[in-house]
């Protein structure tokens, strides 16, 4: 949401709409509004590709993007060929999100401008091949010629300056906006992802039919030993995901809904605003590259 994306881009980093929680392109046209009207900052808008019963008008989500002159578009998901040709002859360079190498060179290739590489330890879809940030970022980065953003289980300074040193240019962060008081979602999920430690999640395919990192609680353990139950994507999504998530991350329903949570999660102690996060994470790293070449000796 608007208020959230502001935040973010008023402290001086880059602050993504999701374009799919709109209901319409014309509705995500209204919101990217409201961002203008919270801030004079860039910003960027996703828009993820997945294959659906019945799937959104992704095109005119696209042409909304580009039309309202945002400058740079995140795609995820499927091959993004299709947004590419609505995106790119409008200027907006766009960051494709992967979960692999090889994903990572399909989407160089077919003319993304950066990707962002996202680990094994990420919140939502991990992908299907289980490799953790420390290997995926450096794996990737050799491999690539145009700049990589390094995302999954990065929620503090640390997590940045050991990106950088892997070999990426940047971080992409989700978990650590969520537990901030501009993000959209009850109080008690917030708290959840603050009370967590590094096992707190756990990935399963009861949320959607795929692979989906969420916070431990009687609704993943209800699905333990049950995966023949589980439907394909996205029919166990529609009729198990989307309403748990809802009782979840909106409701506040903790104990039987669905928190979607990075292994990041431990890693965060208190909610926030969002502006002070972006703040006290450039502040820290600056602090900890400083001190670095003493610690090399």
């Amino acid at each position: 949401r608007a208020e959230l994306i502001a935040a973010v881009a008023n402290a001086g980093a880059l602050g993504c709409l999701t374009a799919l929680t709109q209901p319409s392109p014309e509705d995500l046209t209204k919101e990217i509004a409201r961002v203008r009207e919270l801030t004079d900052k860039p910003f960027a808008v996703n828009l993820t590709i997945l294959p659906a019963i019945t799937p959104p008008p992704y095109a005119e989500y696209a042409q909304a993007i580009a039309e309202a002159g945002v400058p740079i578009a995140e795609t995820a998901g499927n091959n993004p060929q299709q947004l590419l040709d609505i995106l790119k002859p409008a200027g907006v360079k766009v960051i494709h999100k992967a979960t692999s190498v090889r994903h990572a060179l399909k989407a160089q290739s077919i003319g993304v401008d950066a990707v962002s590489i996202d680990g094994f330890d990420c919140a939502g879809h991990p992908g299907e091949d289980d490799i953790p940030g420390l290997i995926l970022i450096p794996a990737a980065a050799d491999a690539l010629e145009i700049p990589l953003i390094a995302s999954g289980g990065i929620a503090d300074a640390r997590g940045l300056v050991a990106a950088l040193a892997l070999g990426a240019v940047g971080v992409w962060m989700g978990t650590r906006f969520i537990a901030t008081l501009e993000a959209r979602g009850h109080d008690n999920y917030k708290r959840r992802i603050t009370e967590i430690d590094e096992d707190g999640t756990i990935v399963t395919r009861a949320h959607s039919g795929k692979p989906n990192r969420m916070i431990r609680n009687e609704f993943t353990k209800s699905w333990e030993g049950r995966e023949a139950a589980i439907k394909a994507y996205p029919h166990q999504l529609r009729e198990v995901g989307e309403p748990a998530s809802y009782r979840g991350r909106i409701e506040g329903d903790v104990i039987n809904g669905v928190l979607p949570c990075g292994q990041s999660g431990g890693l965060i102690e208190r909610i926030e605003r969002a502006g002070d996060v972006v703040e006290n994470i450039a502040r820290q790293a600056g602090q900890i590259l400083a001190r670095l070449p003493r610690v090399a000796g």
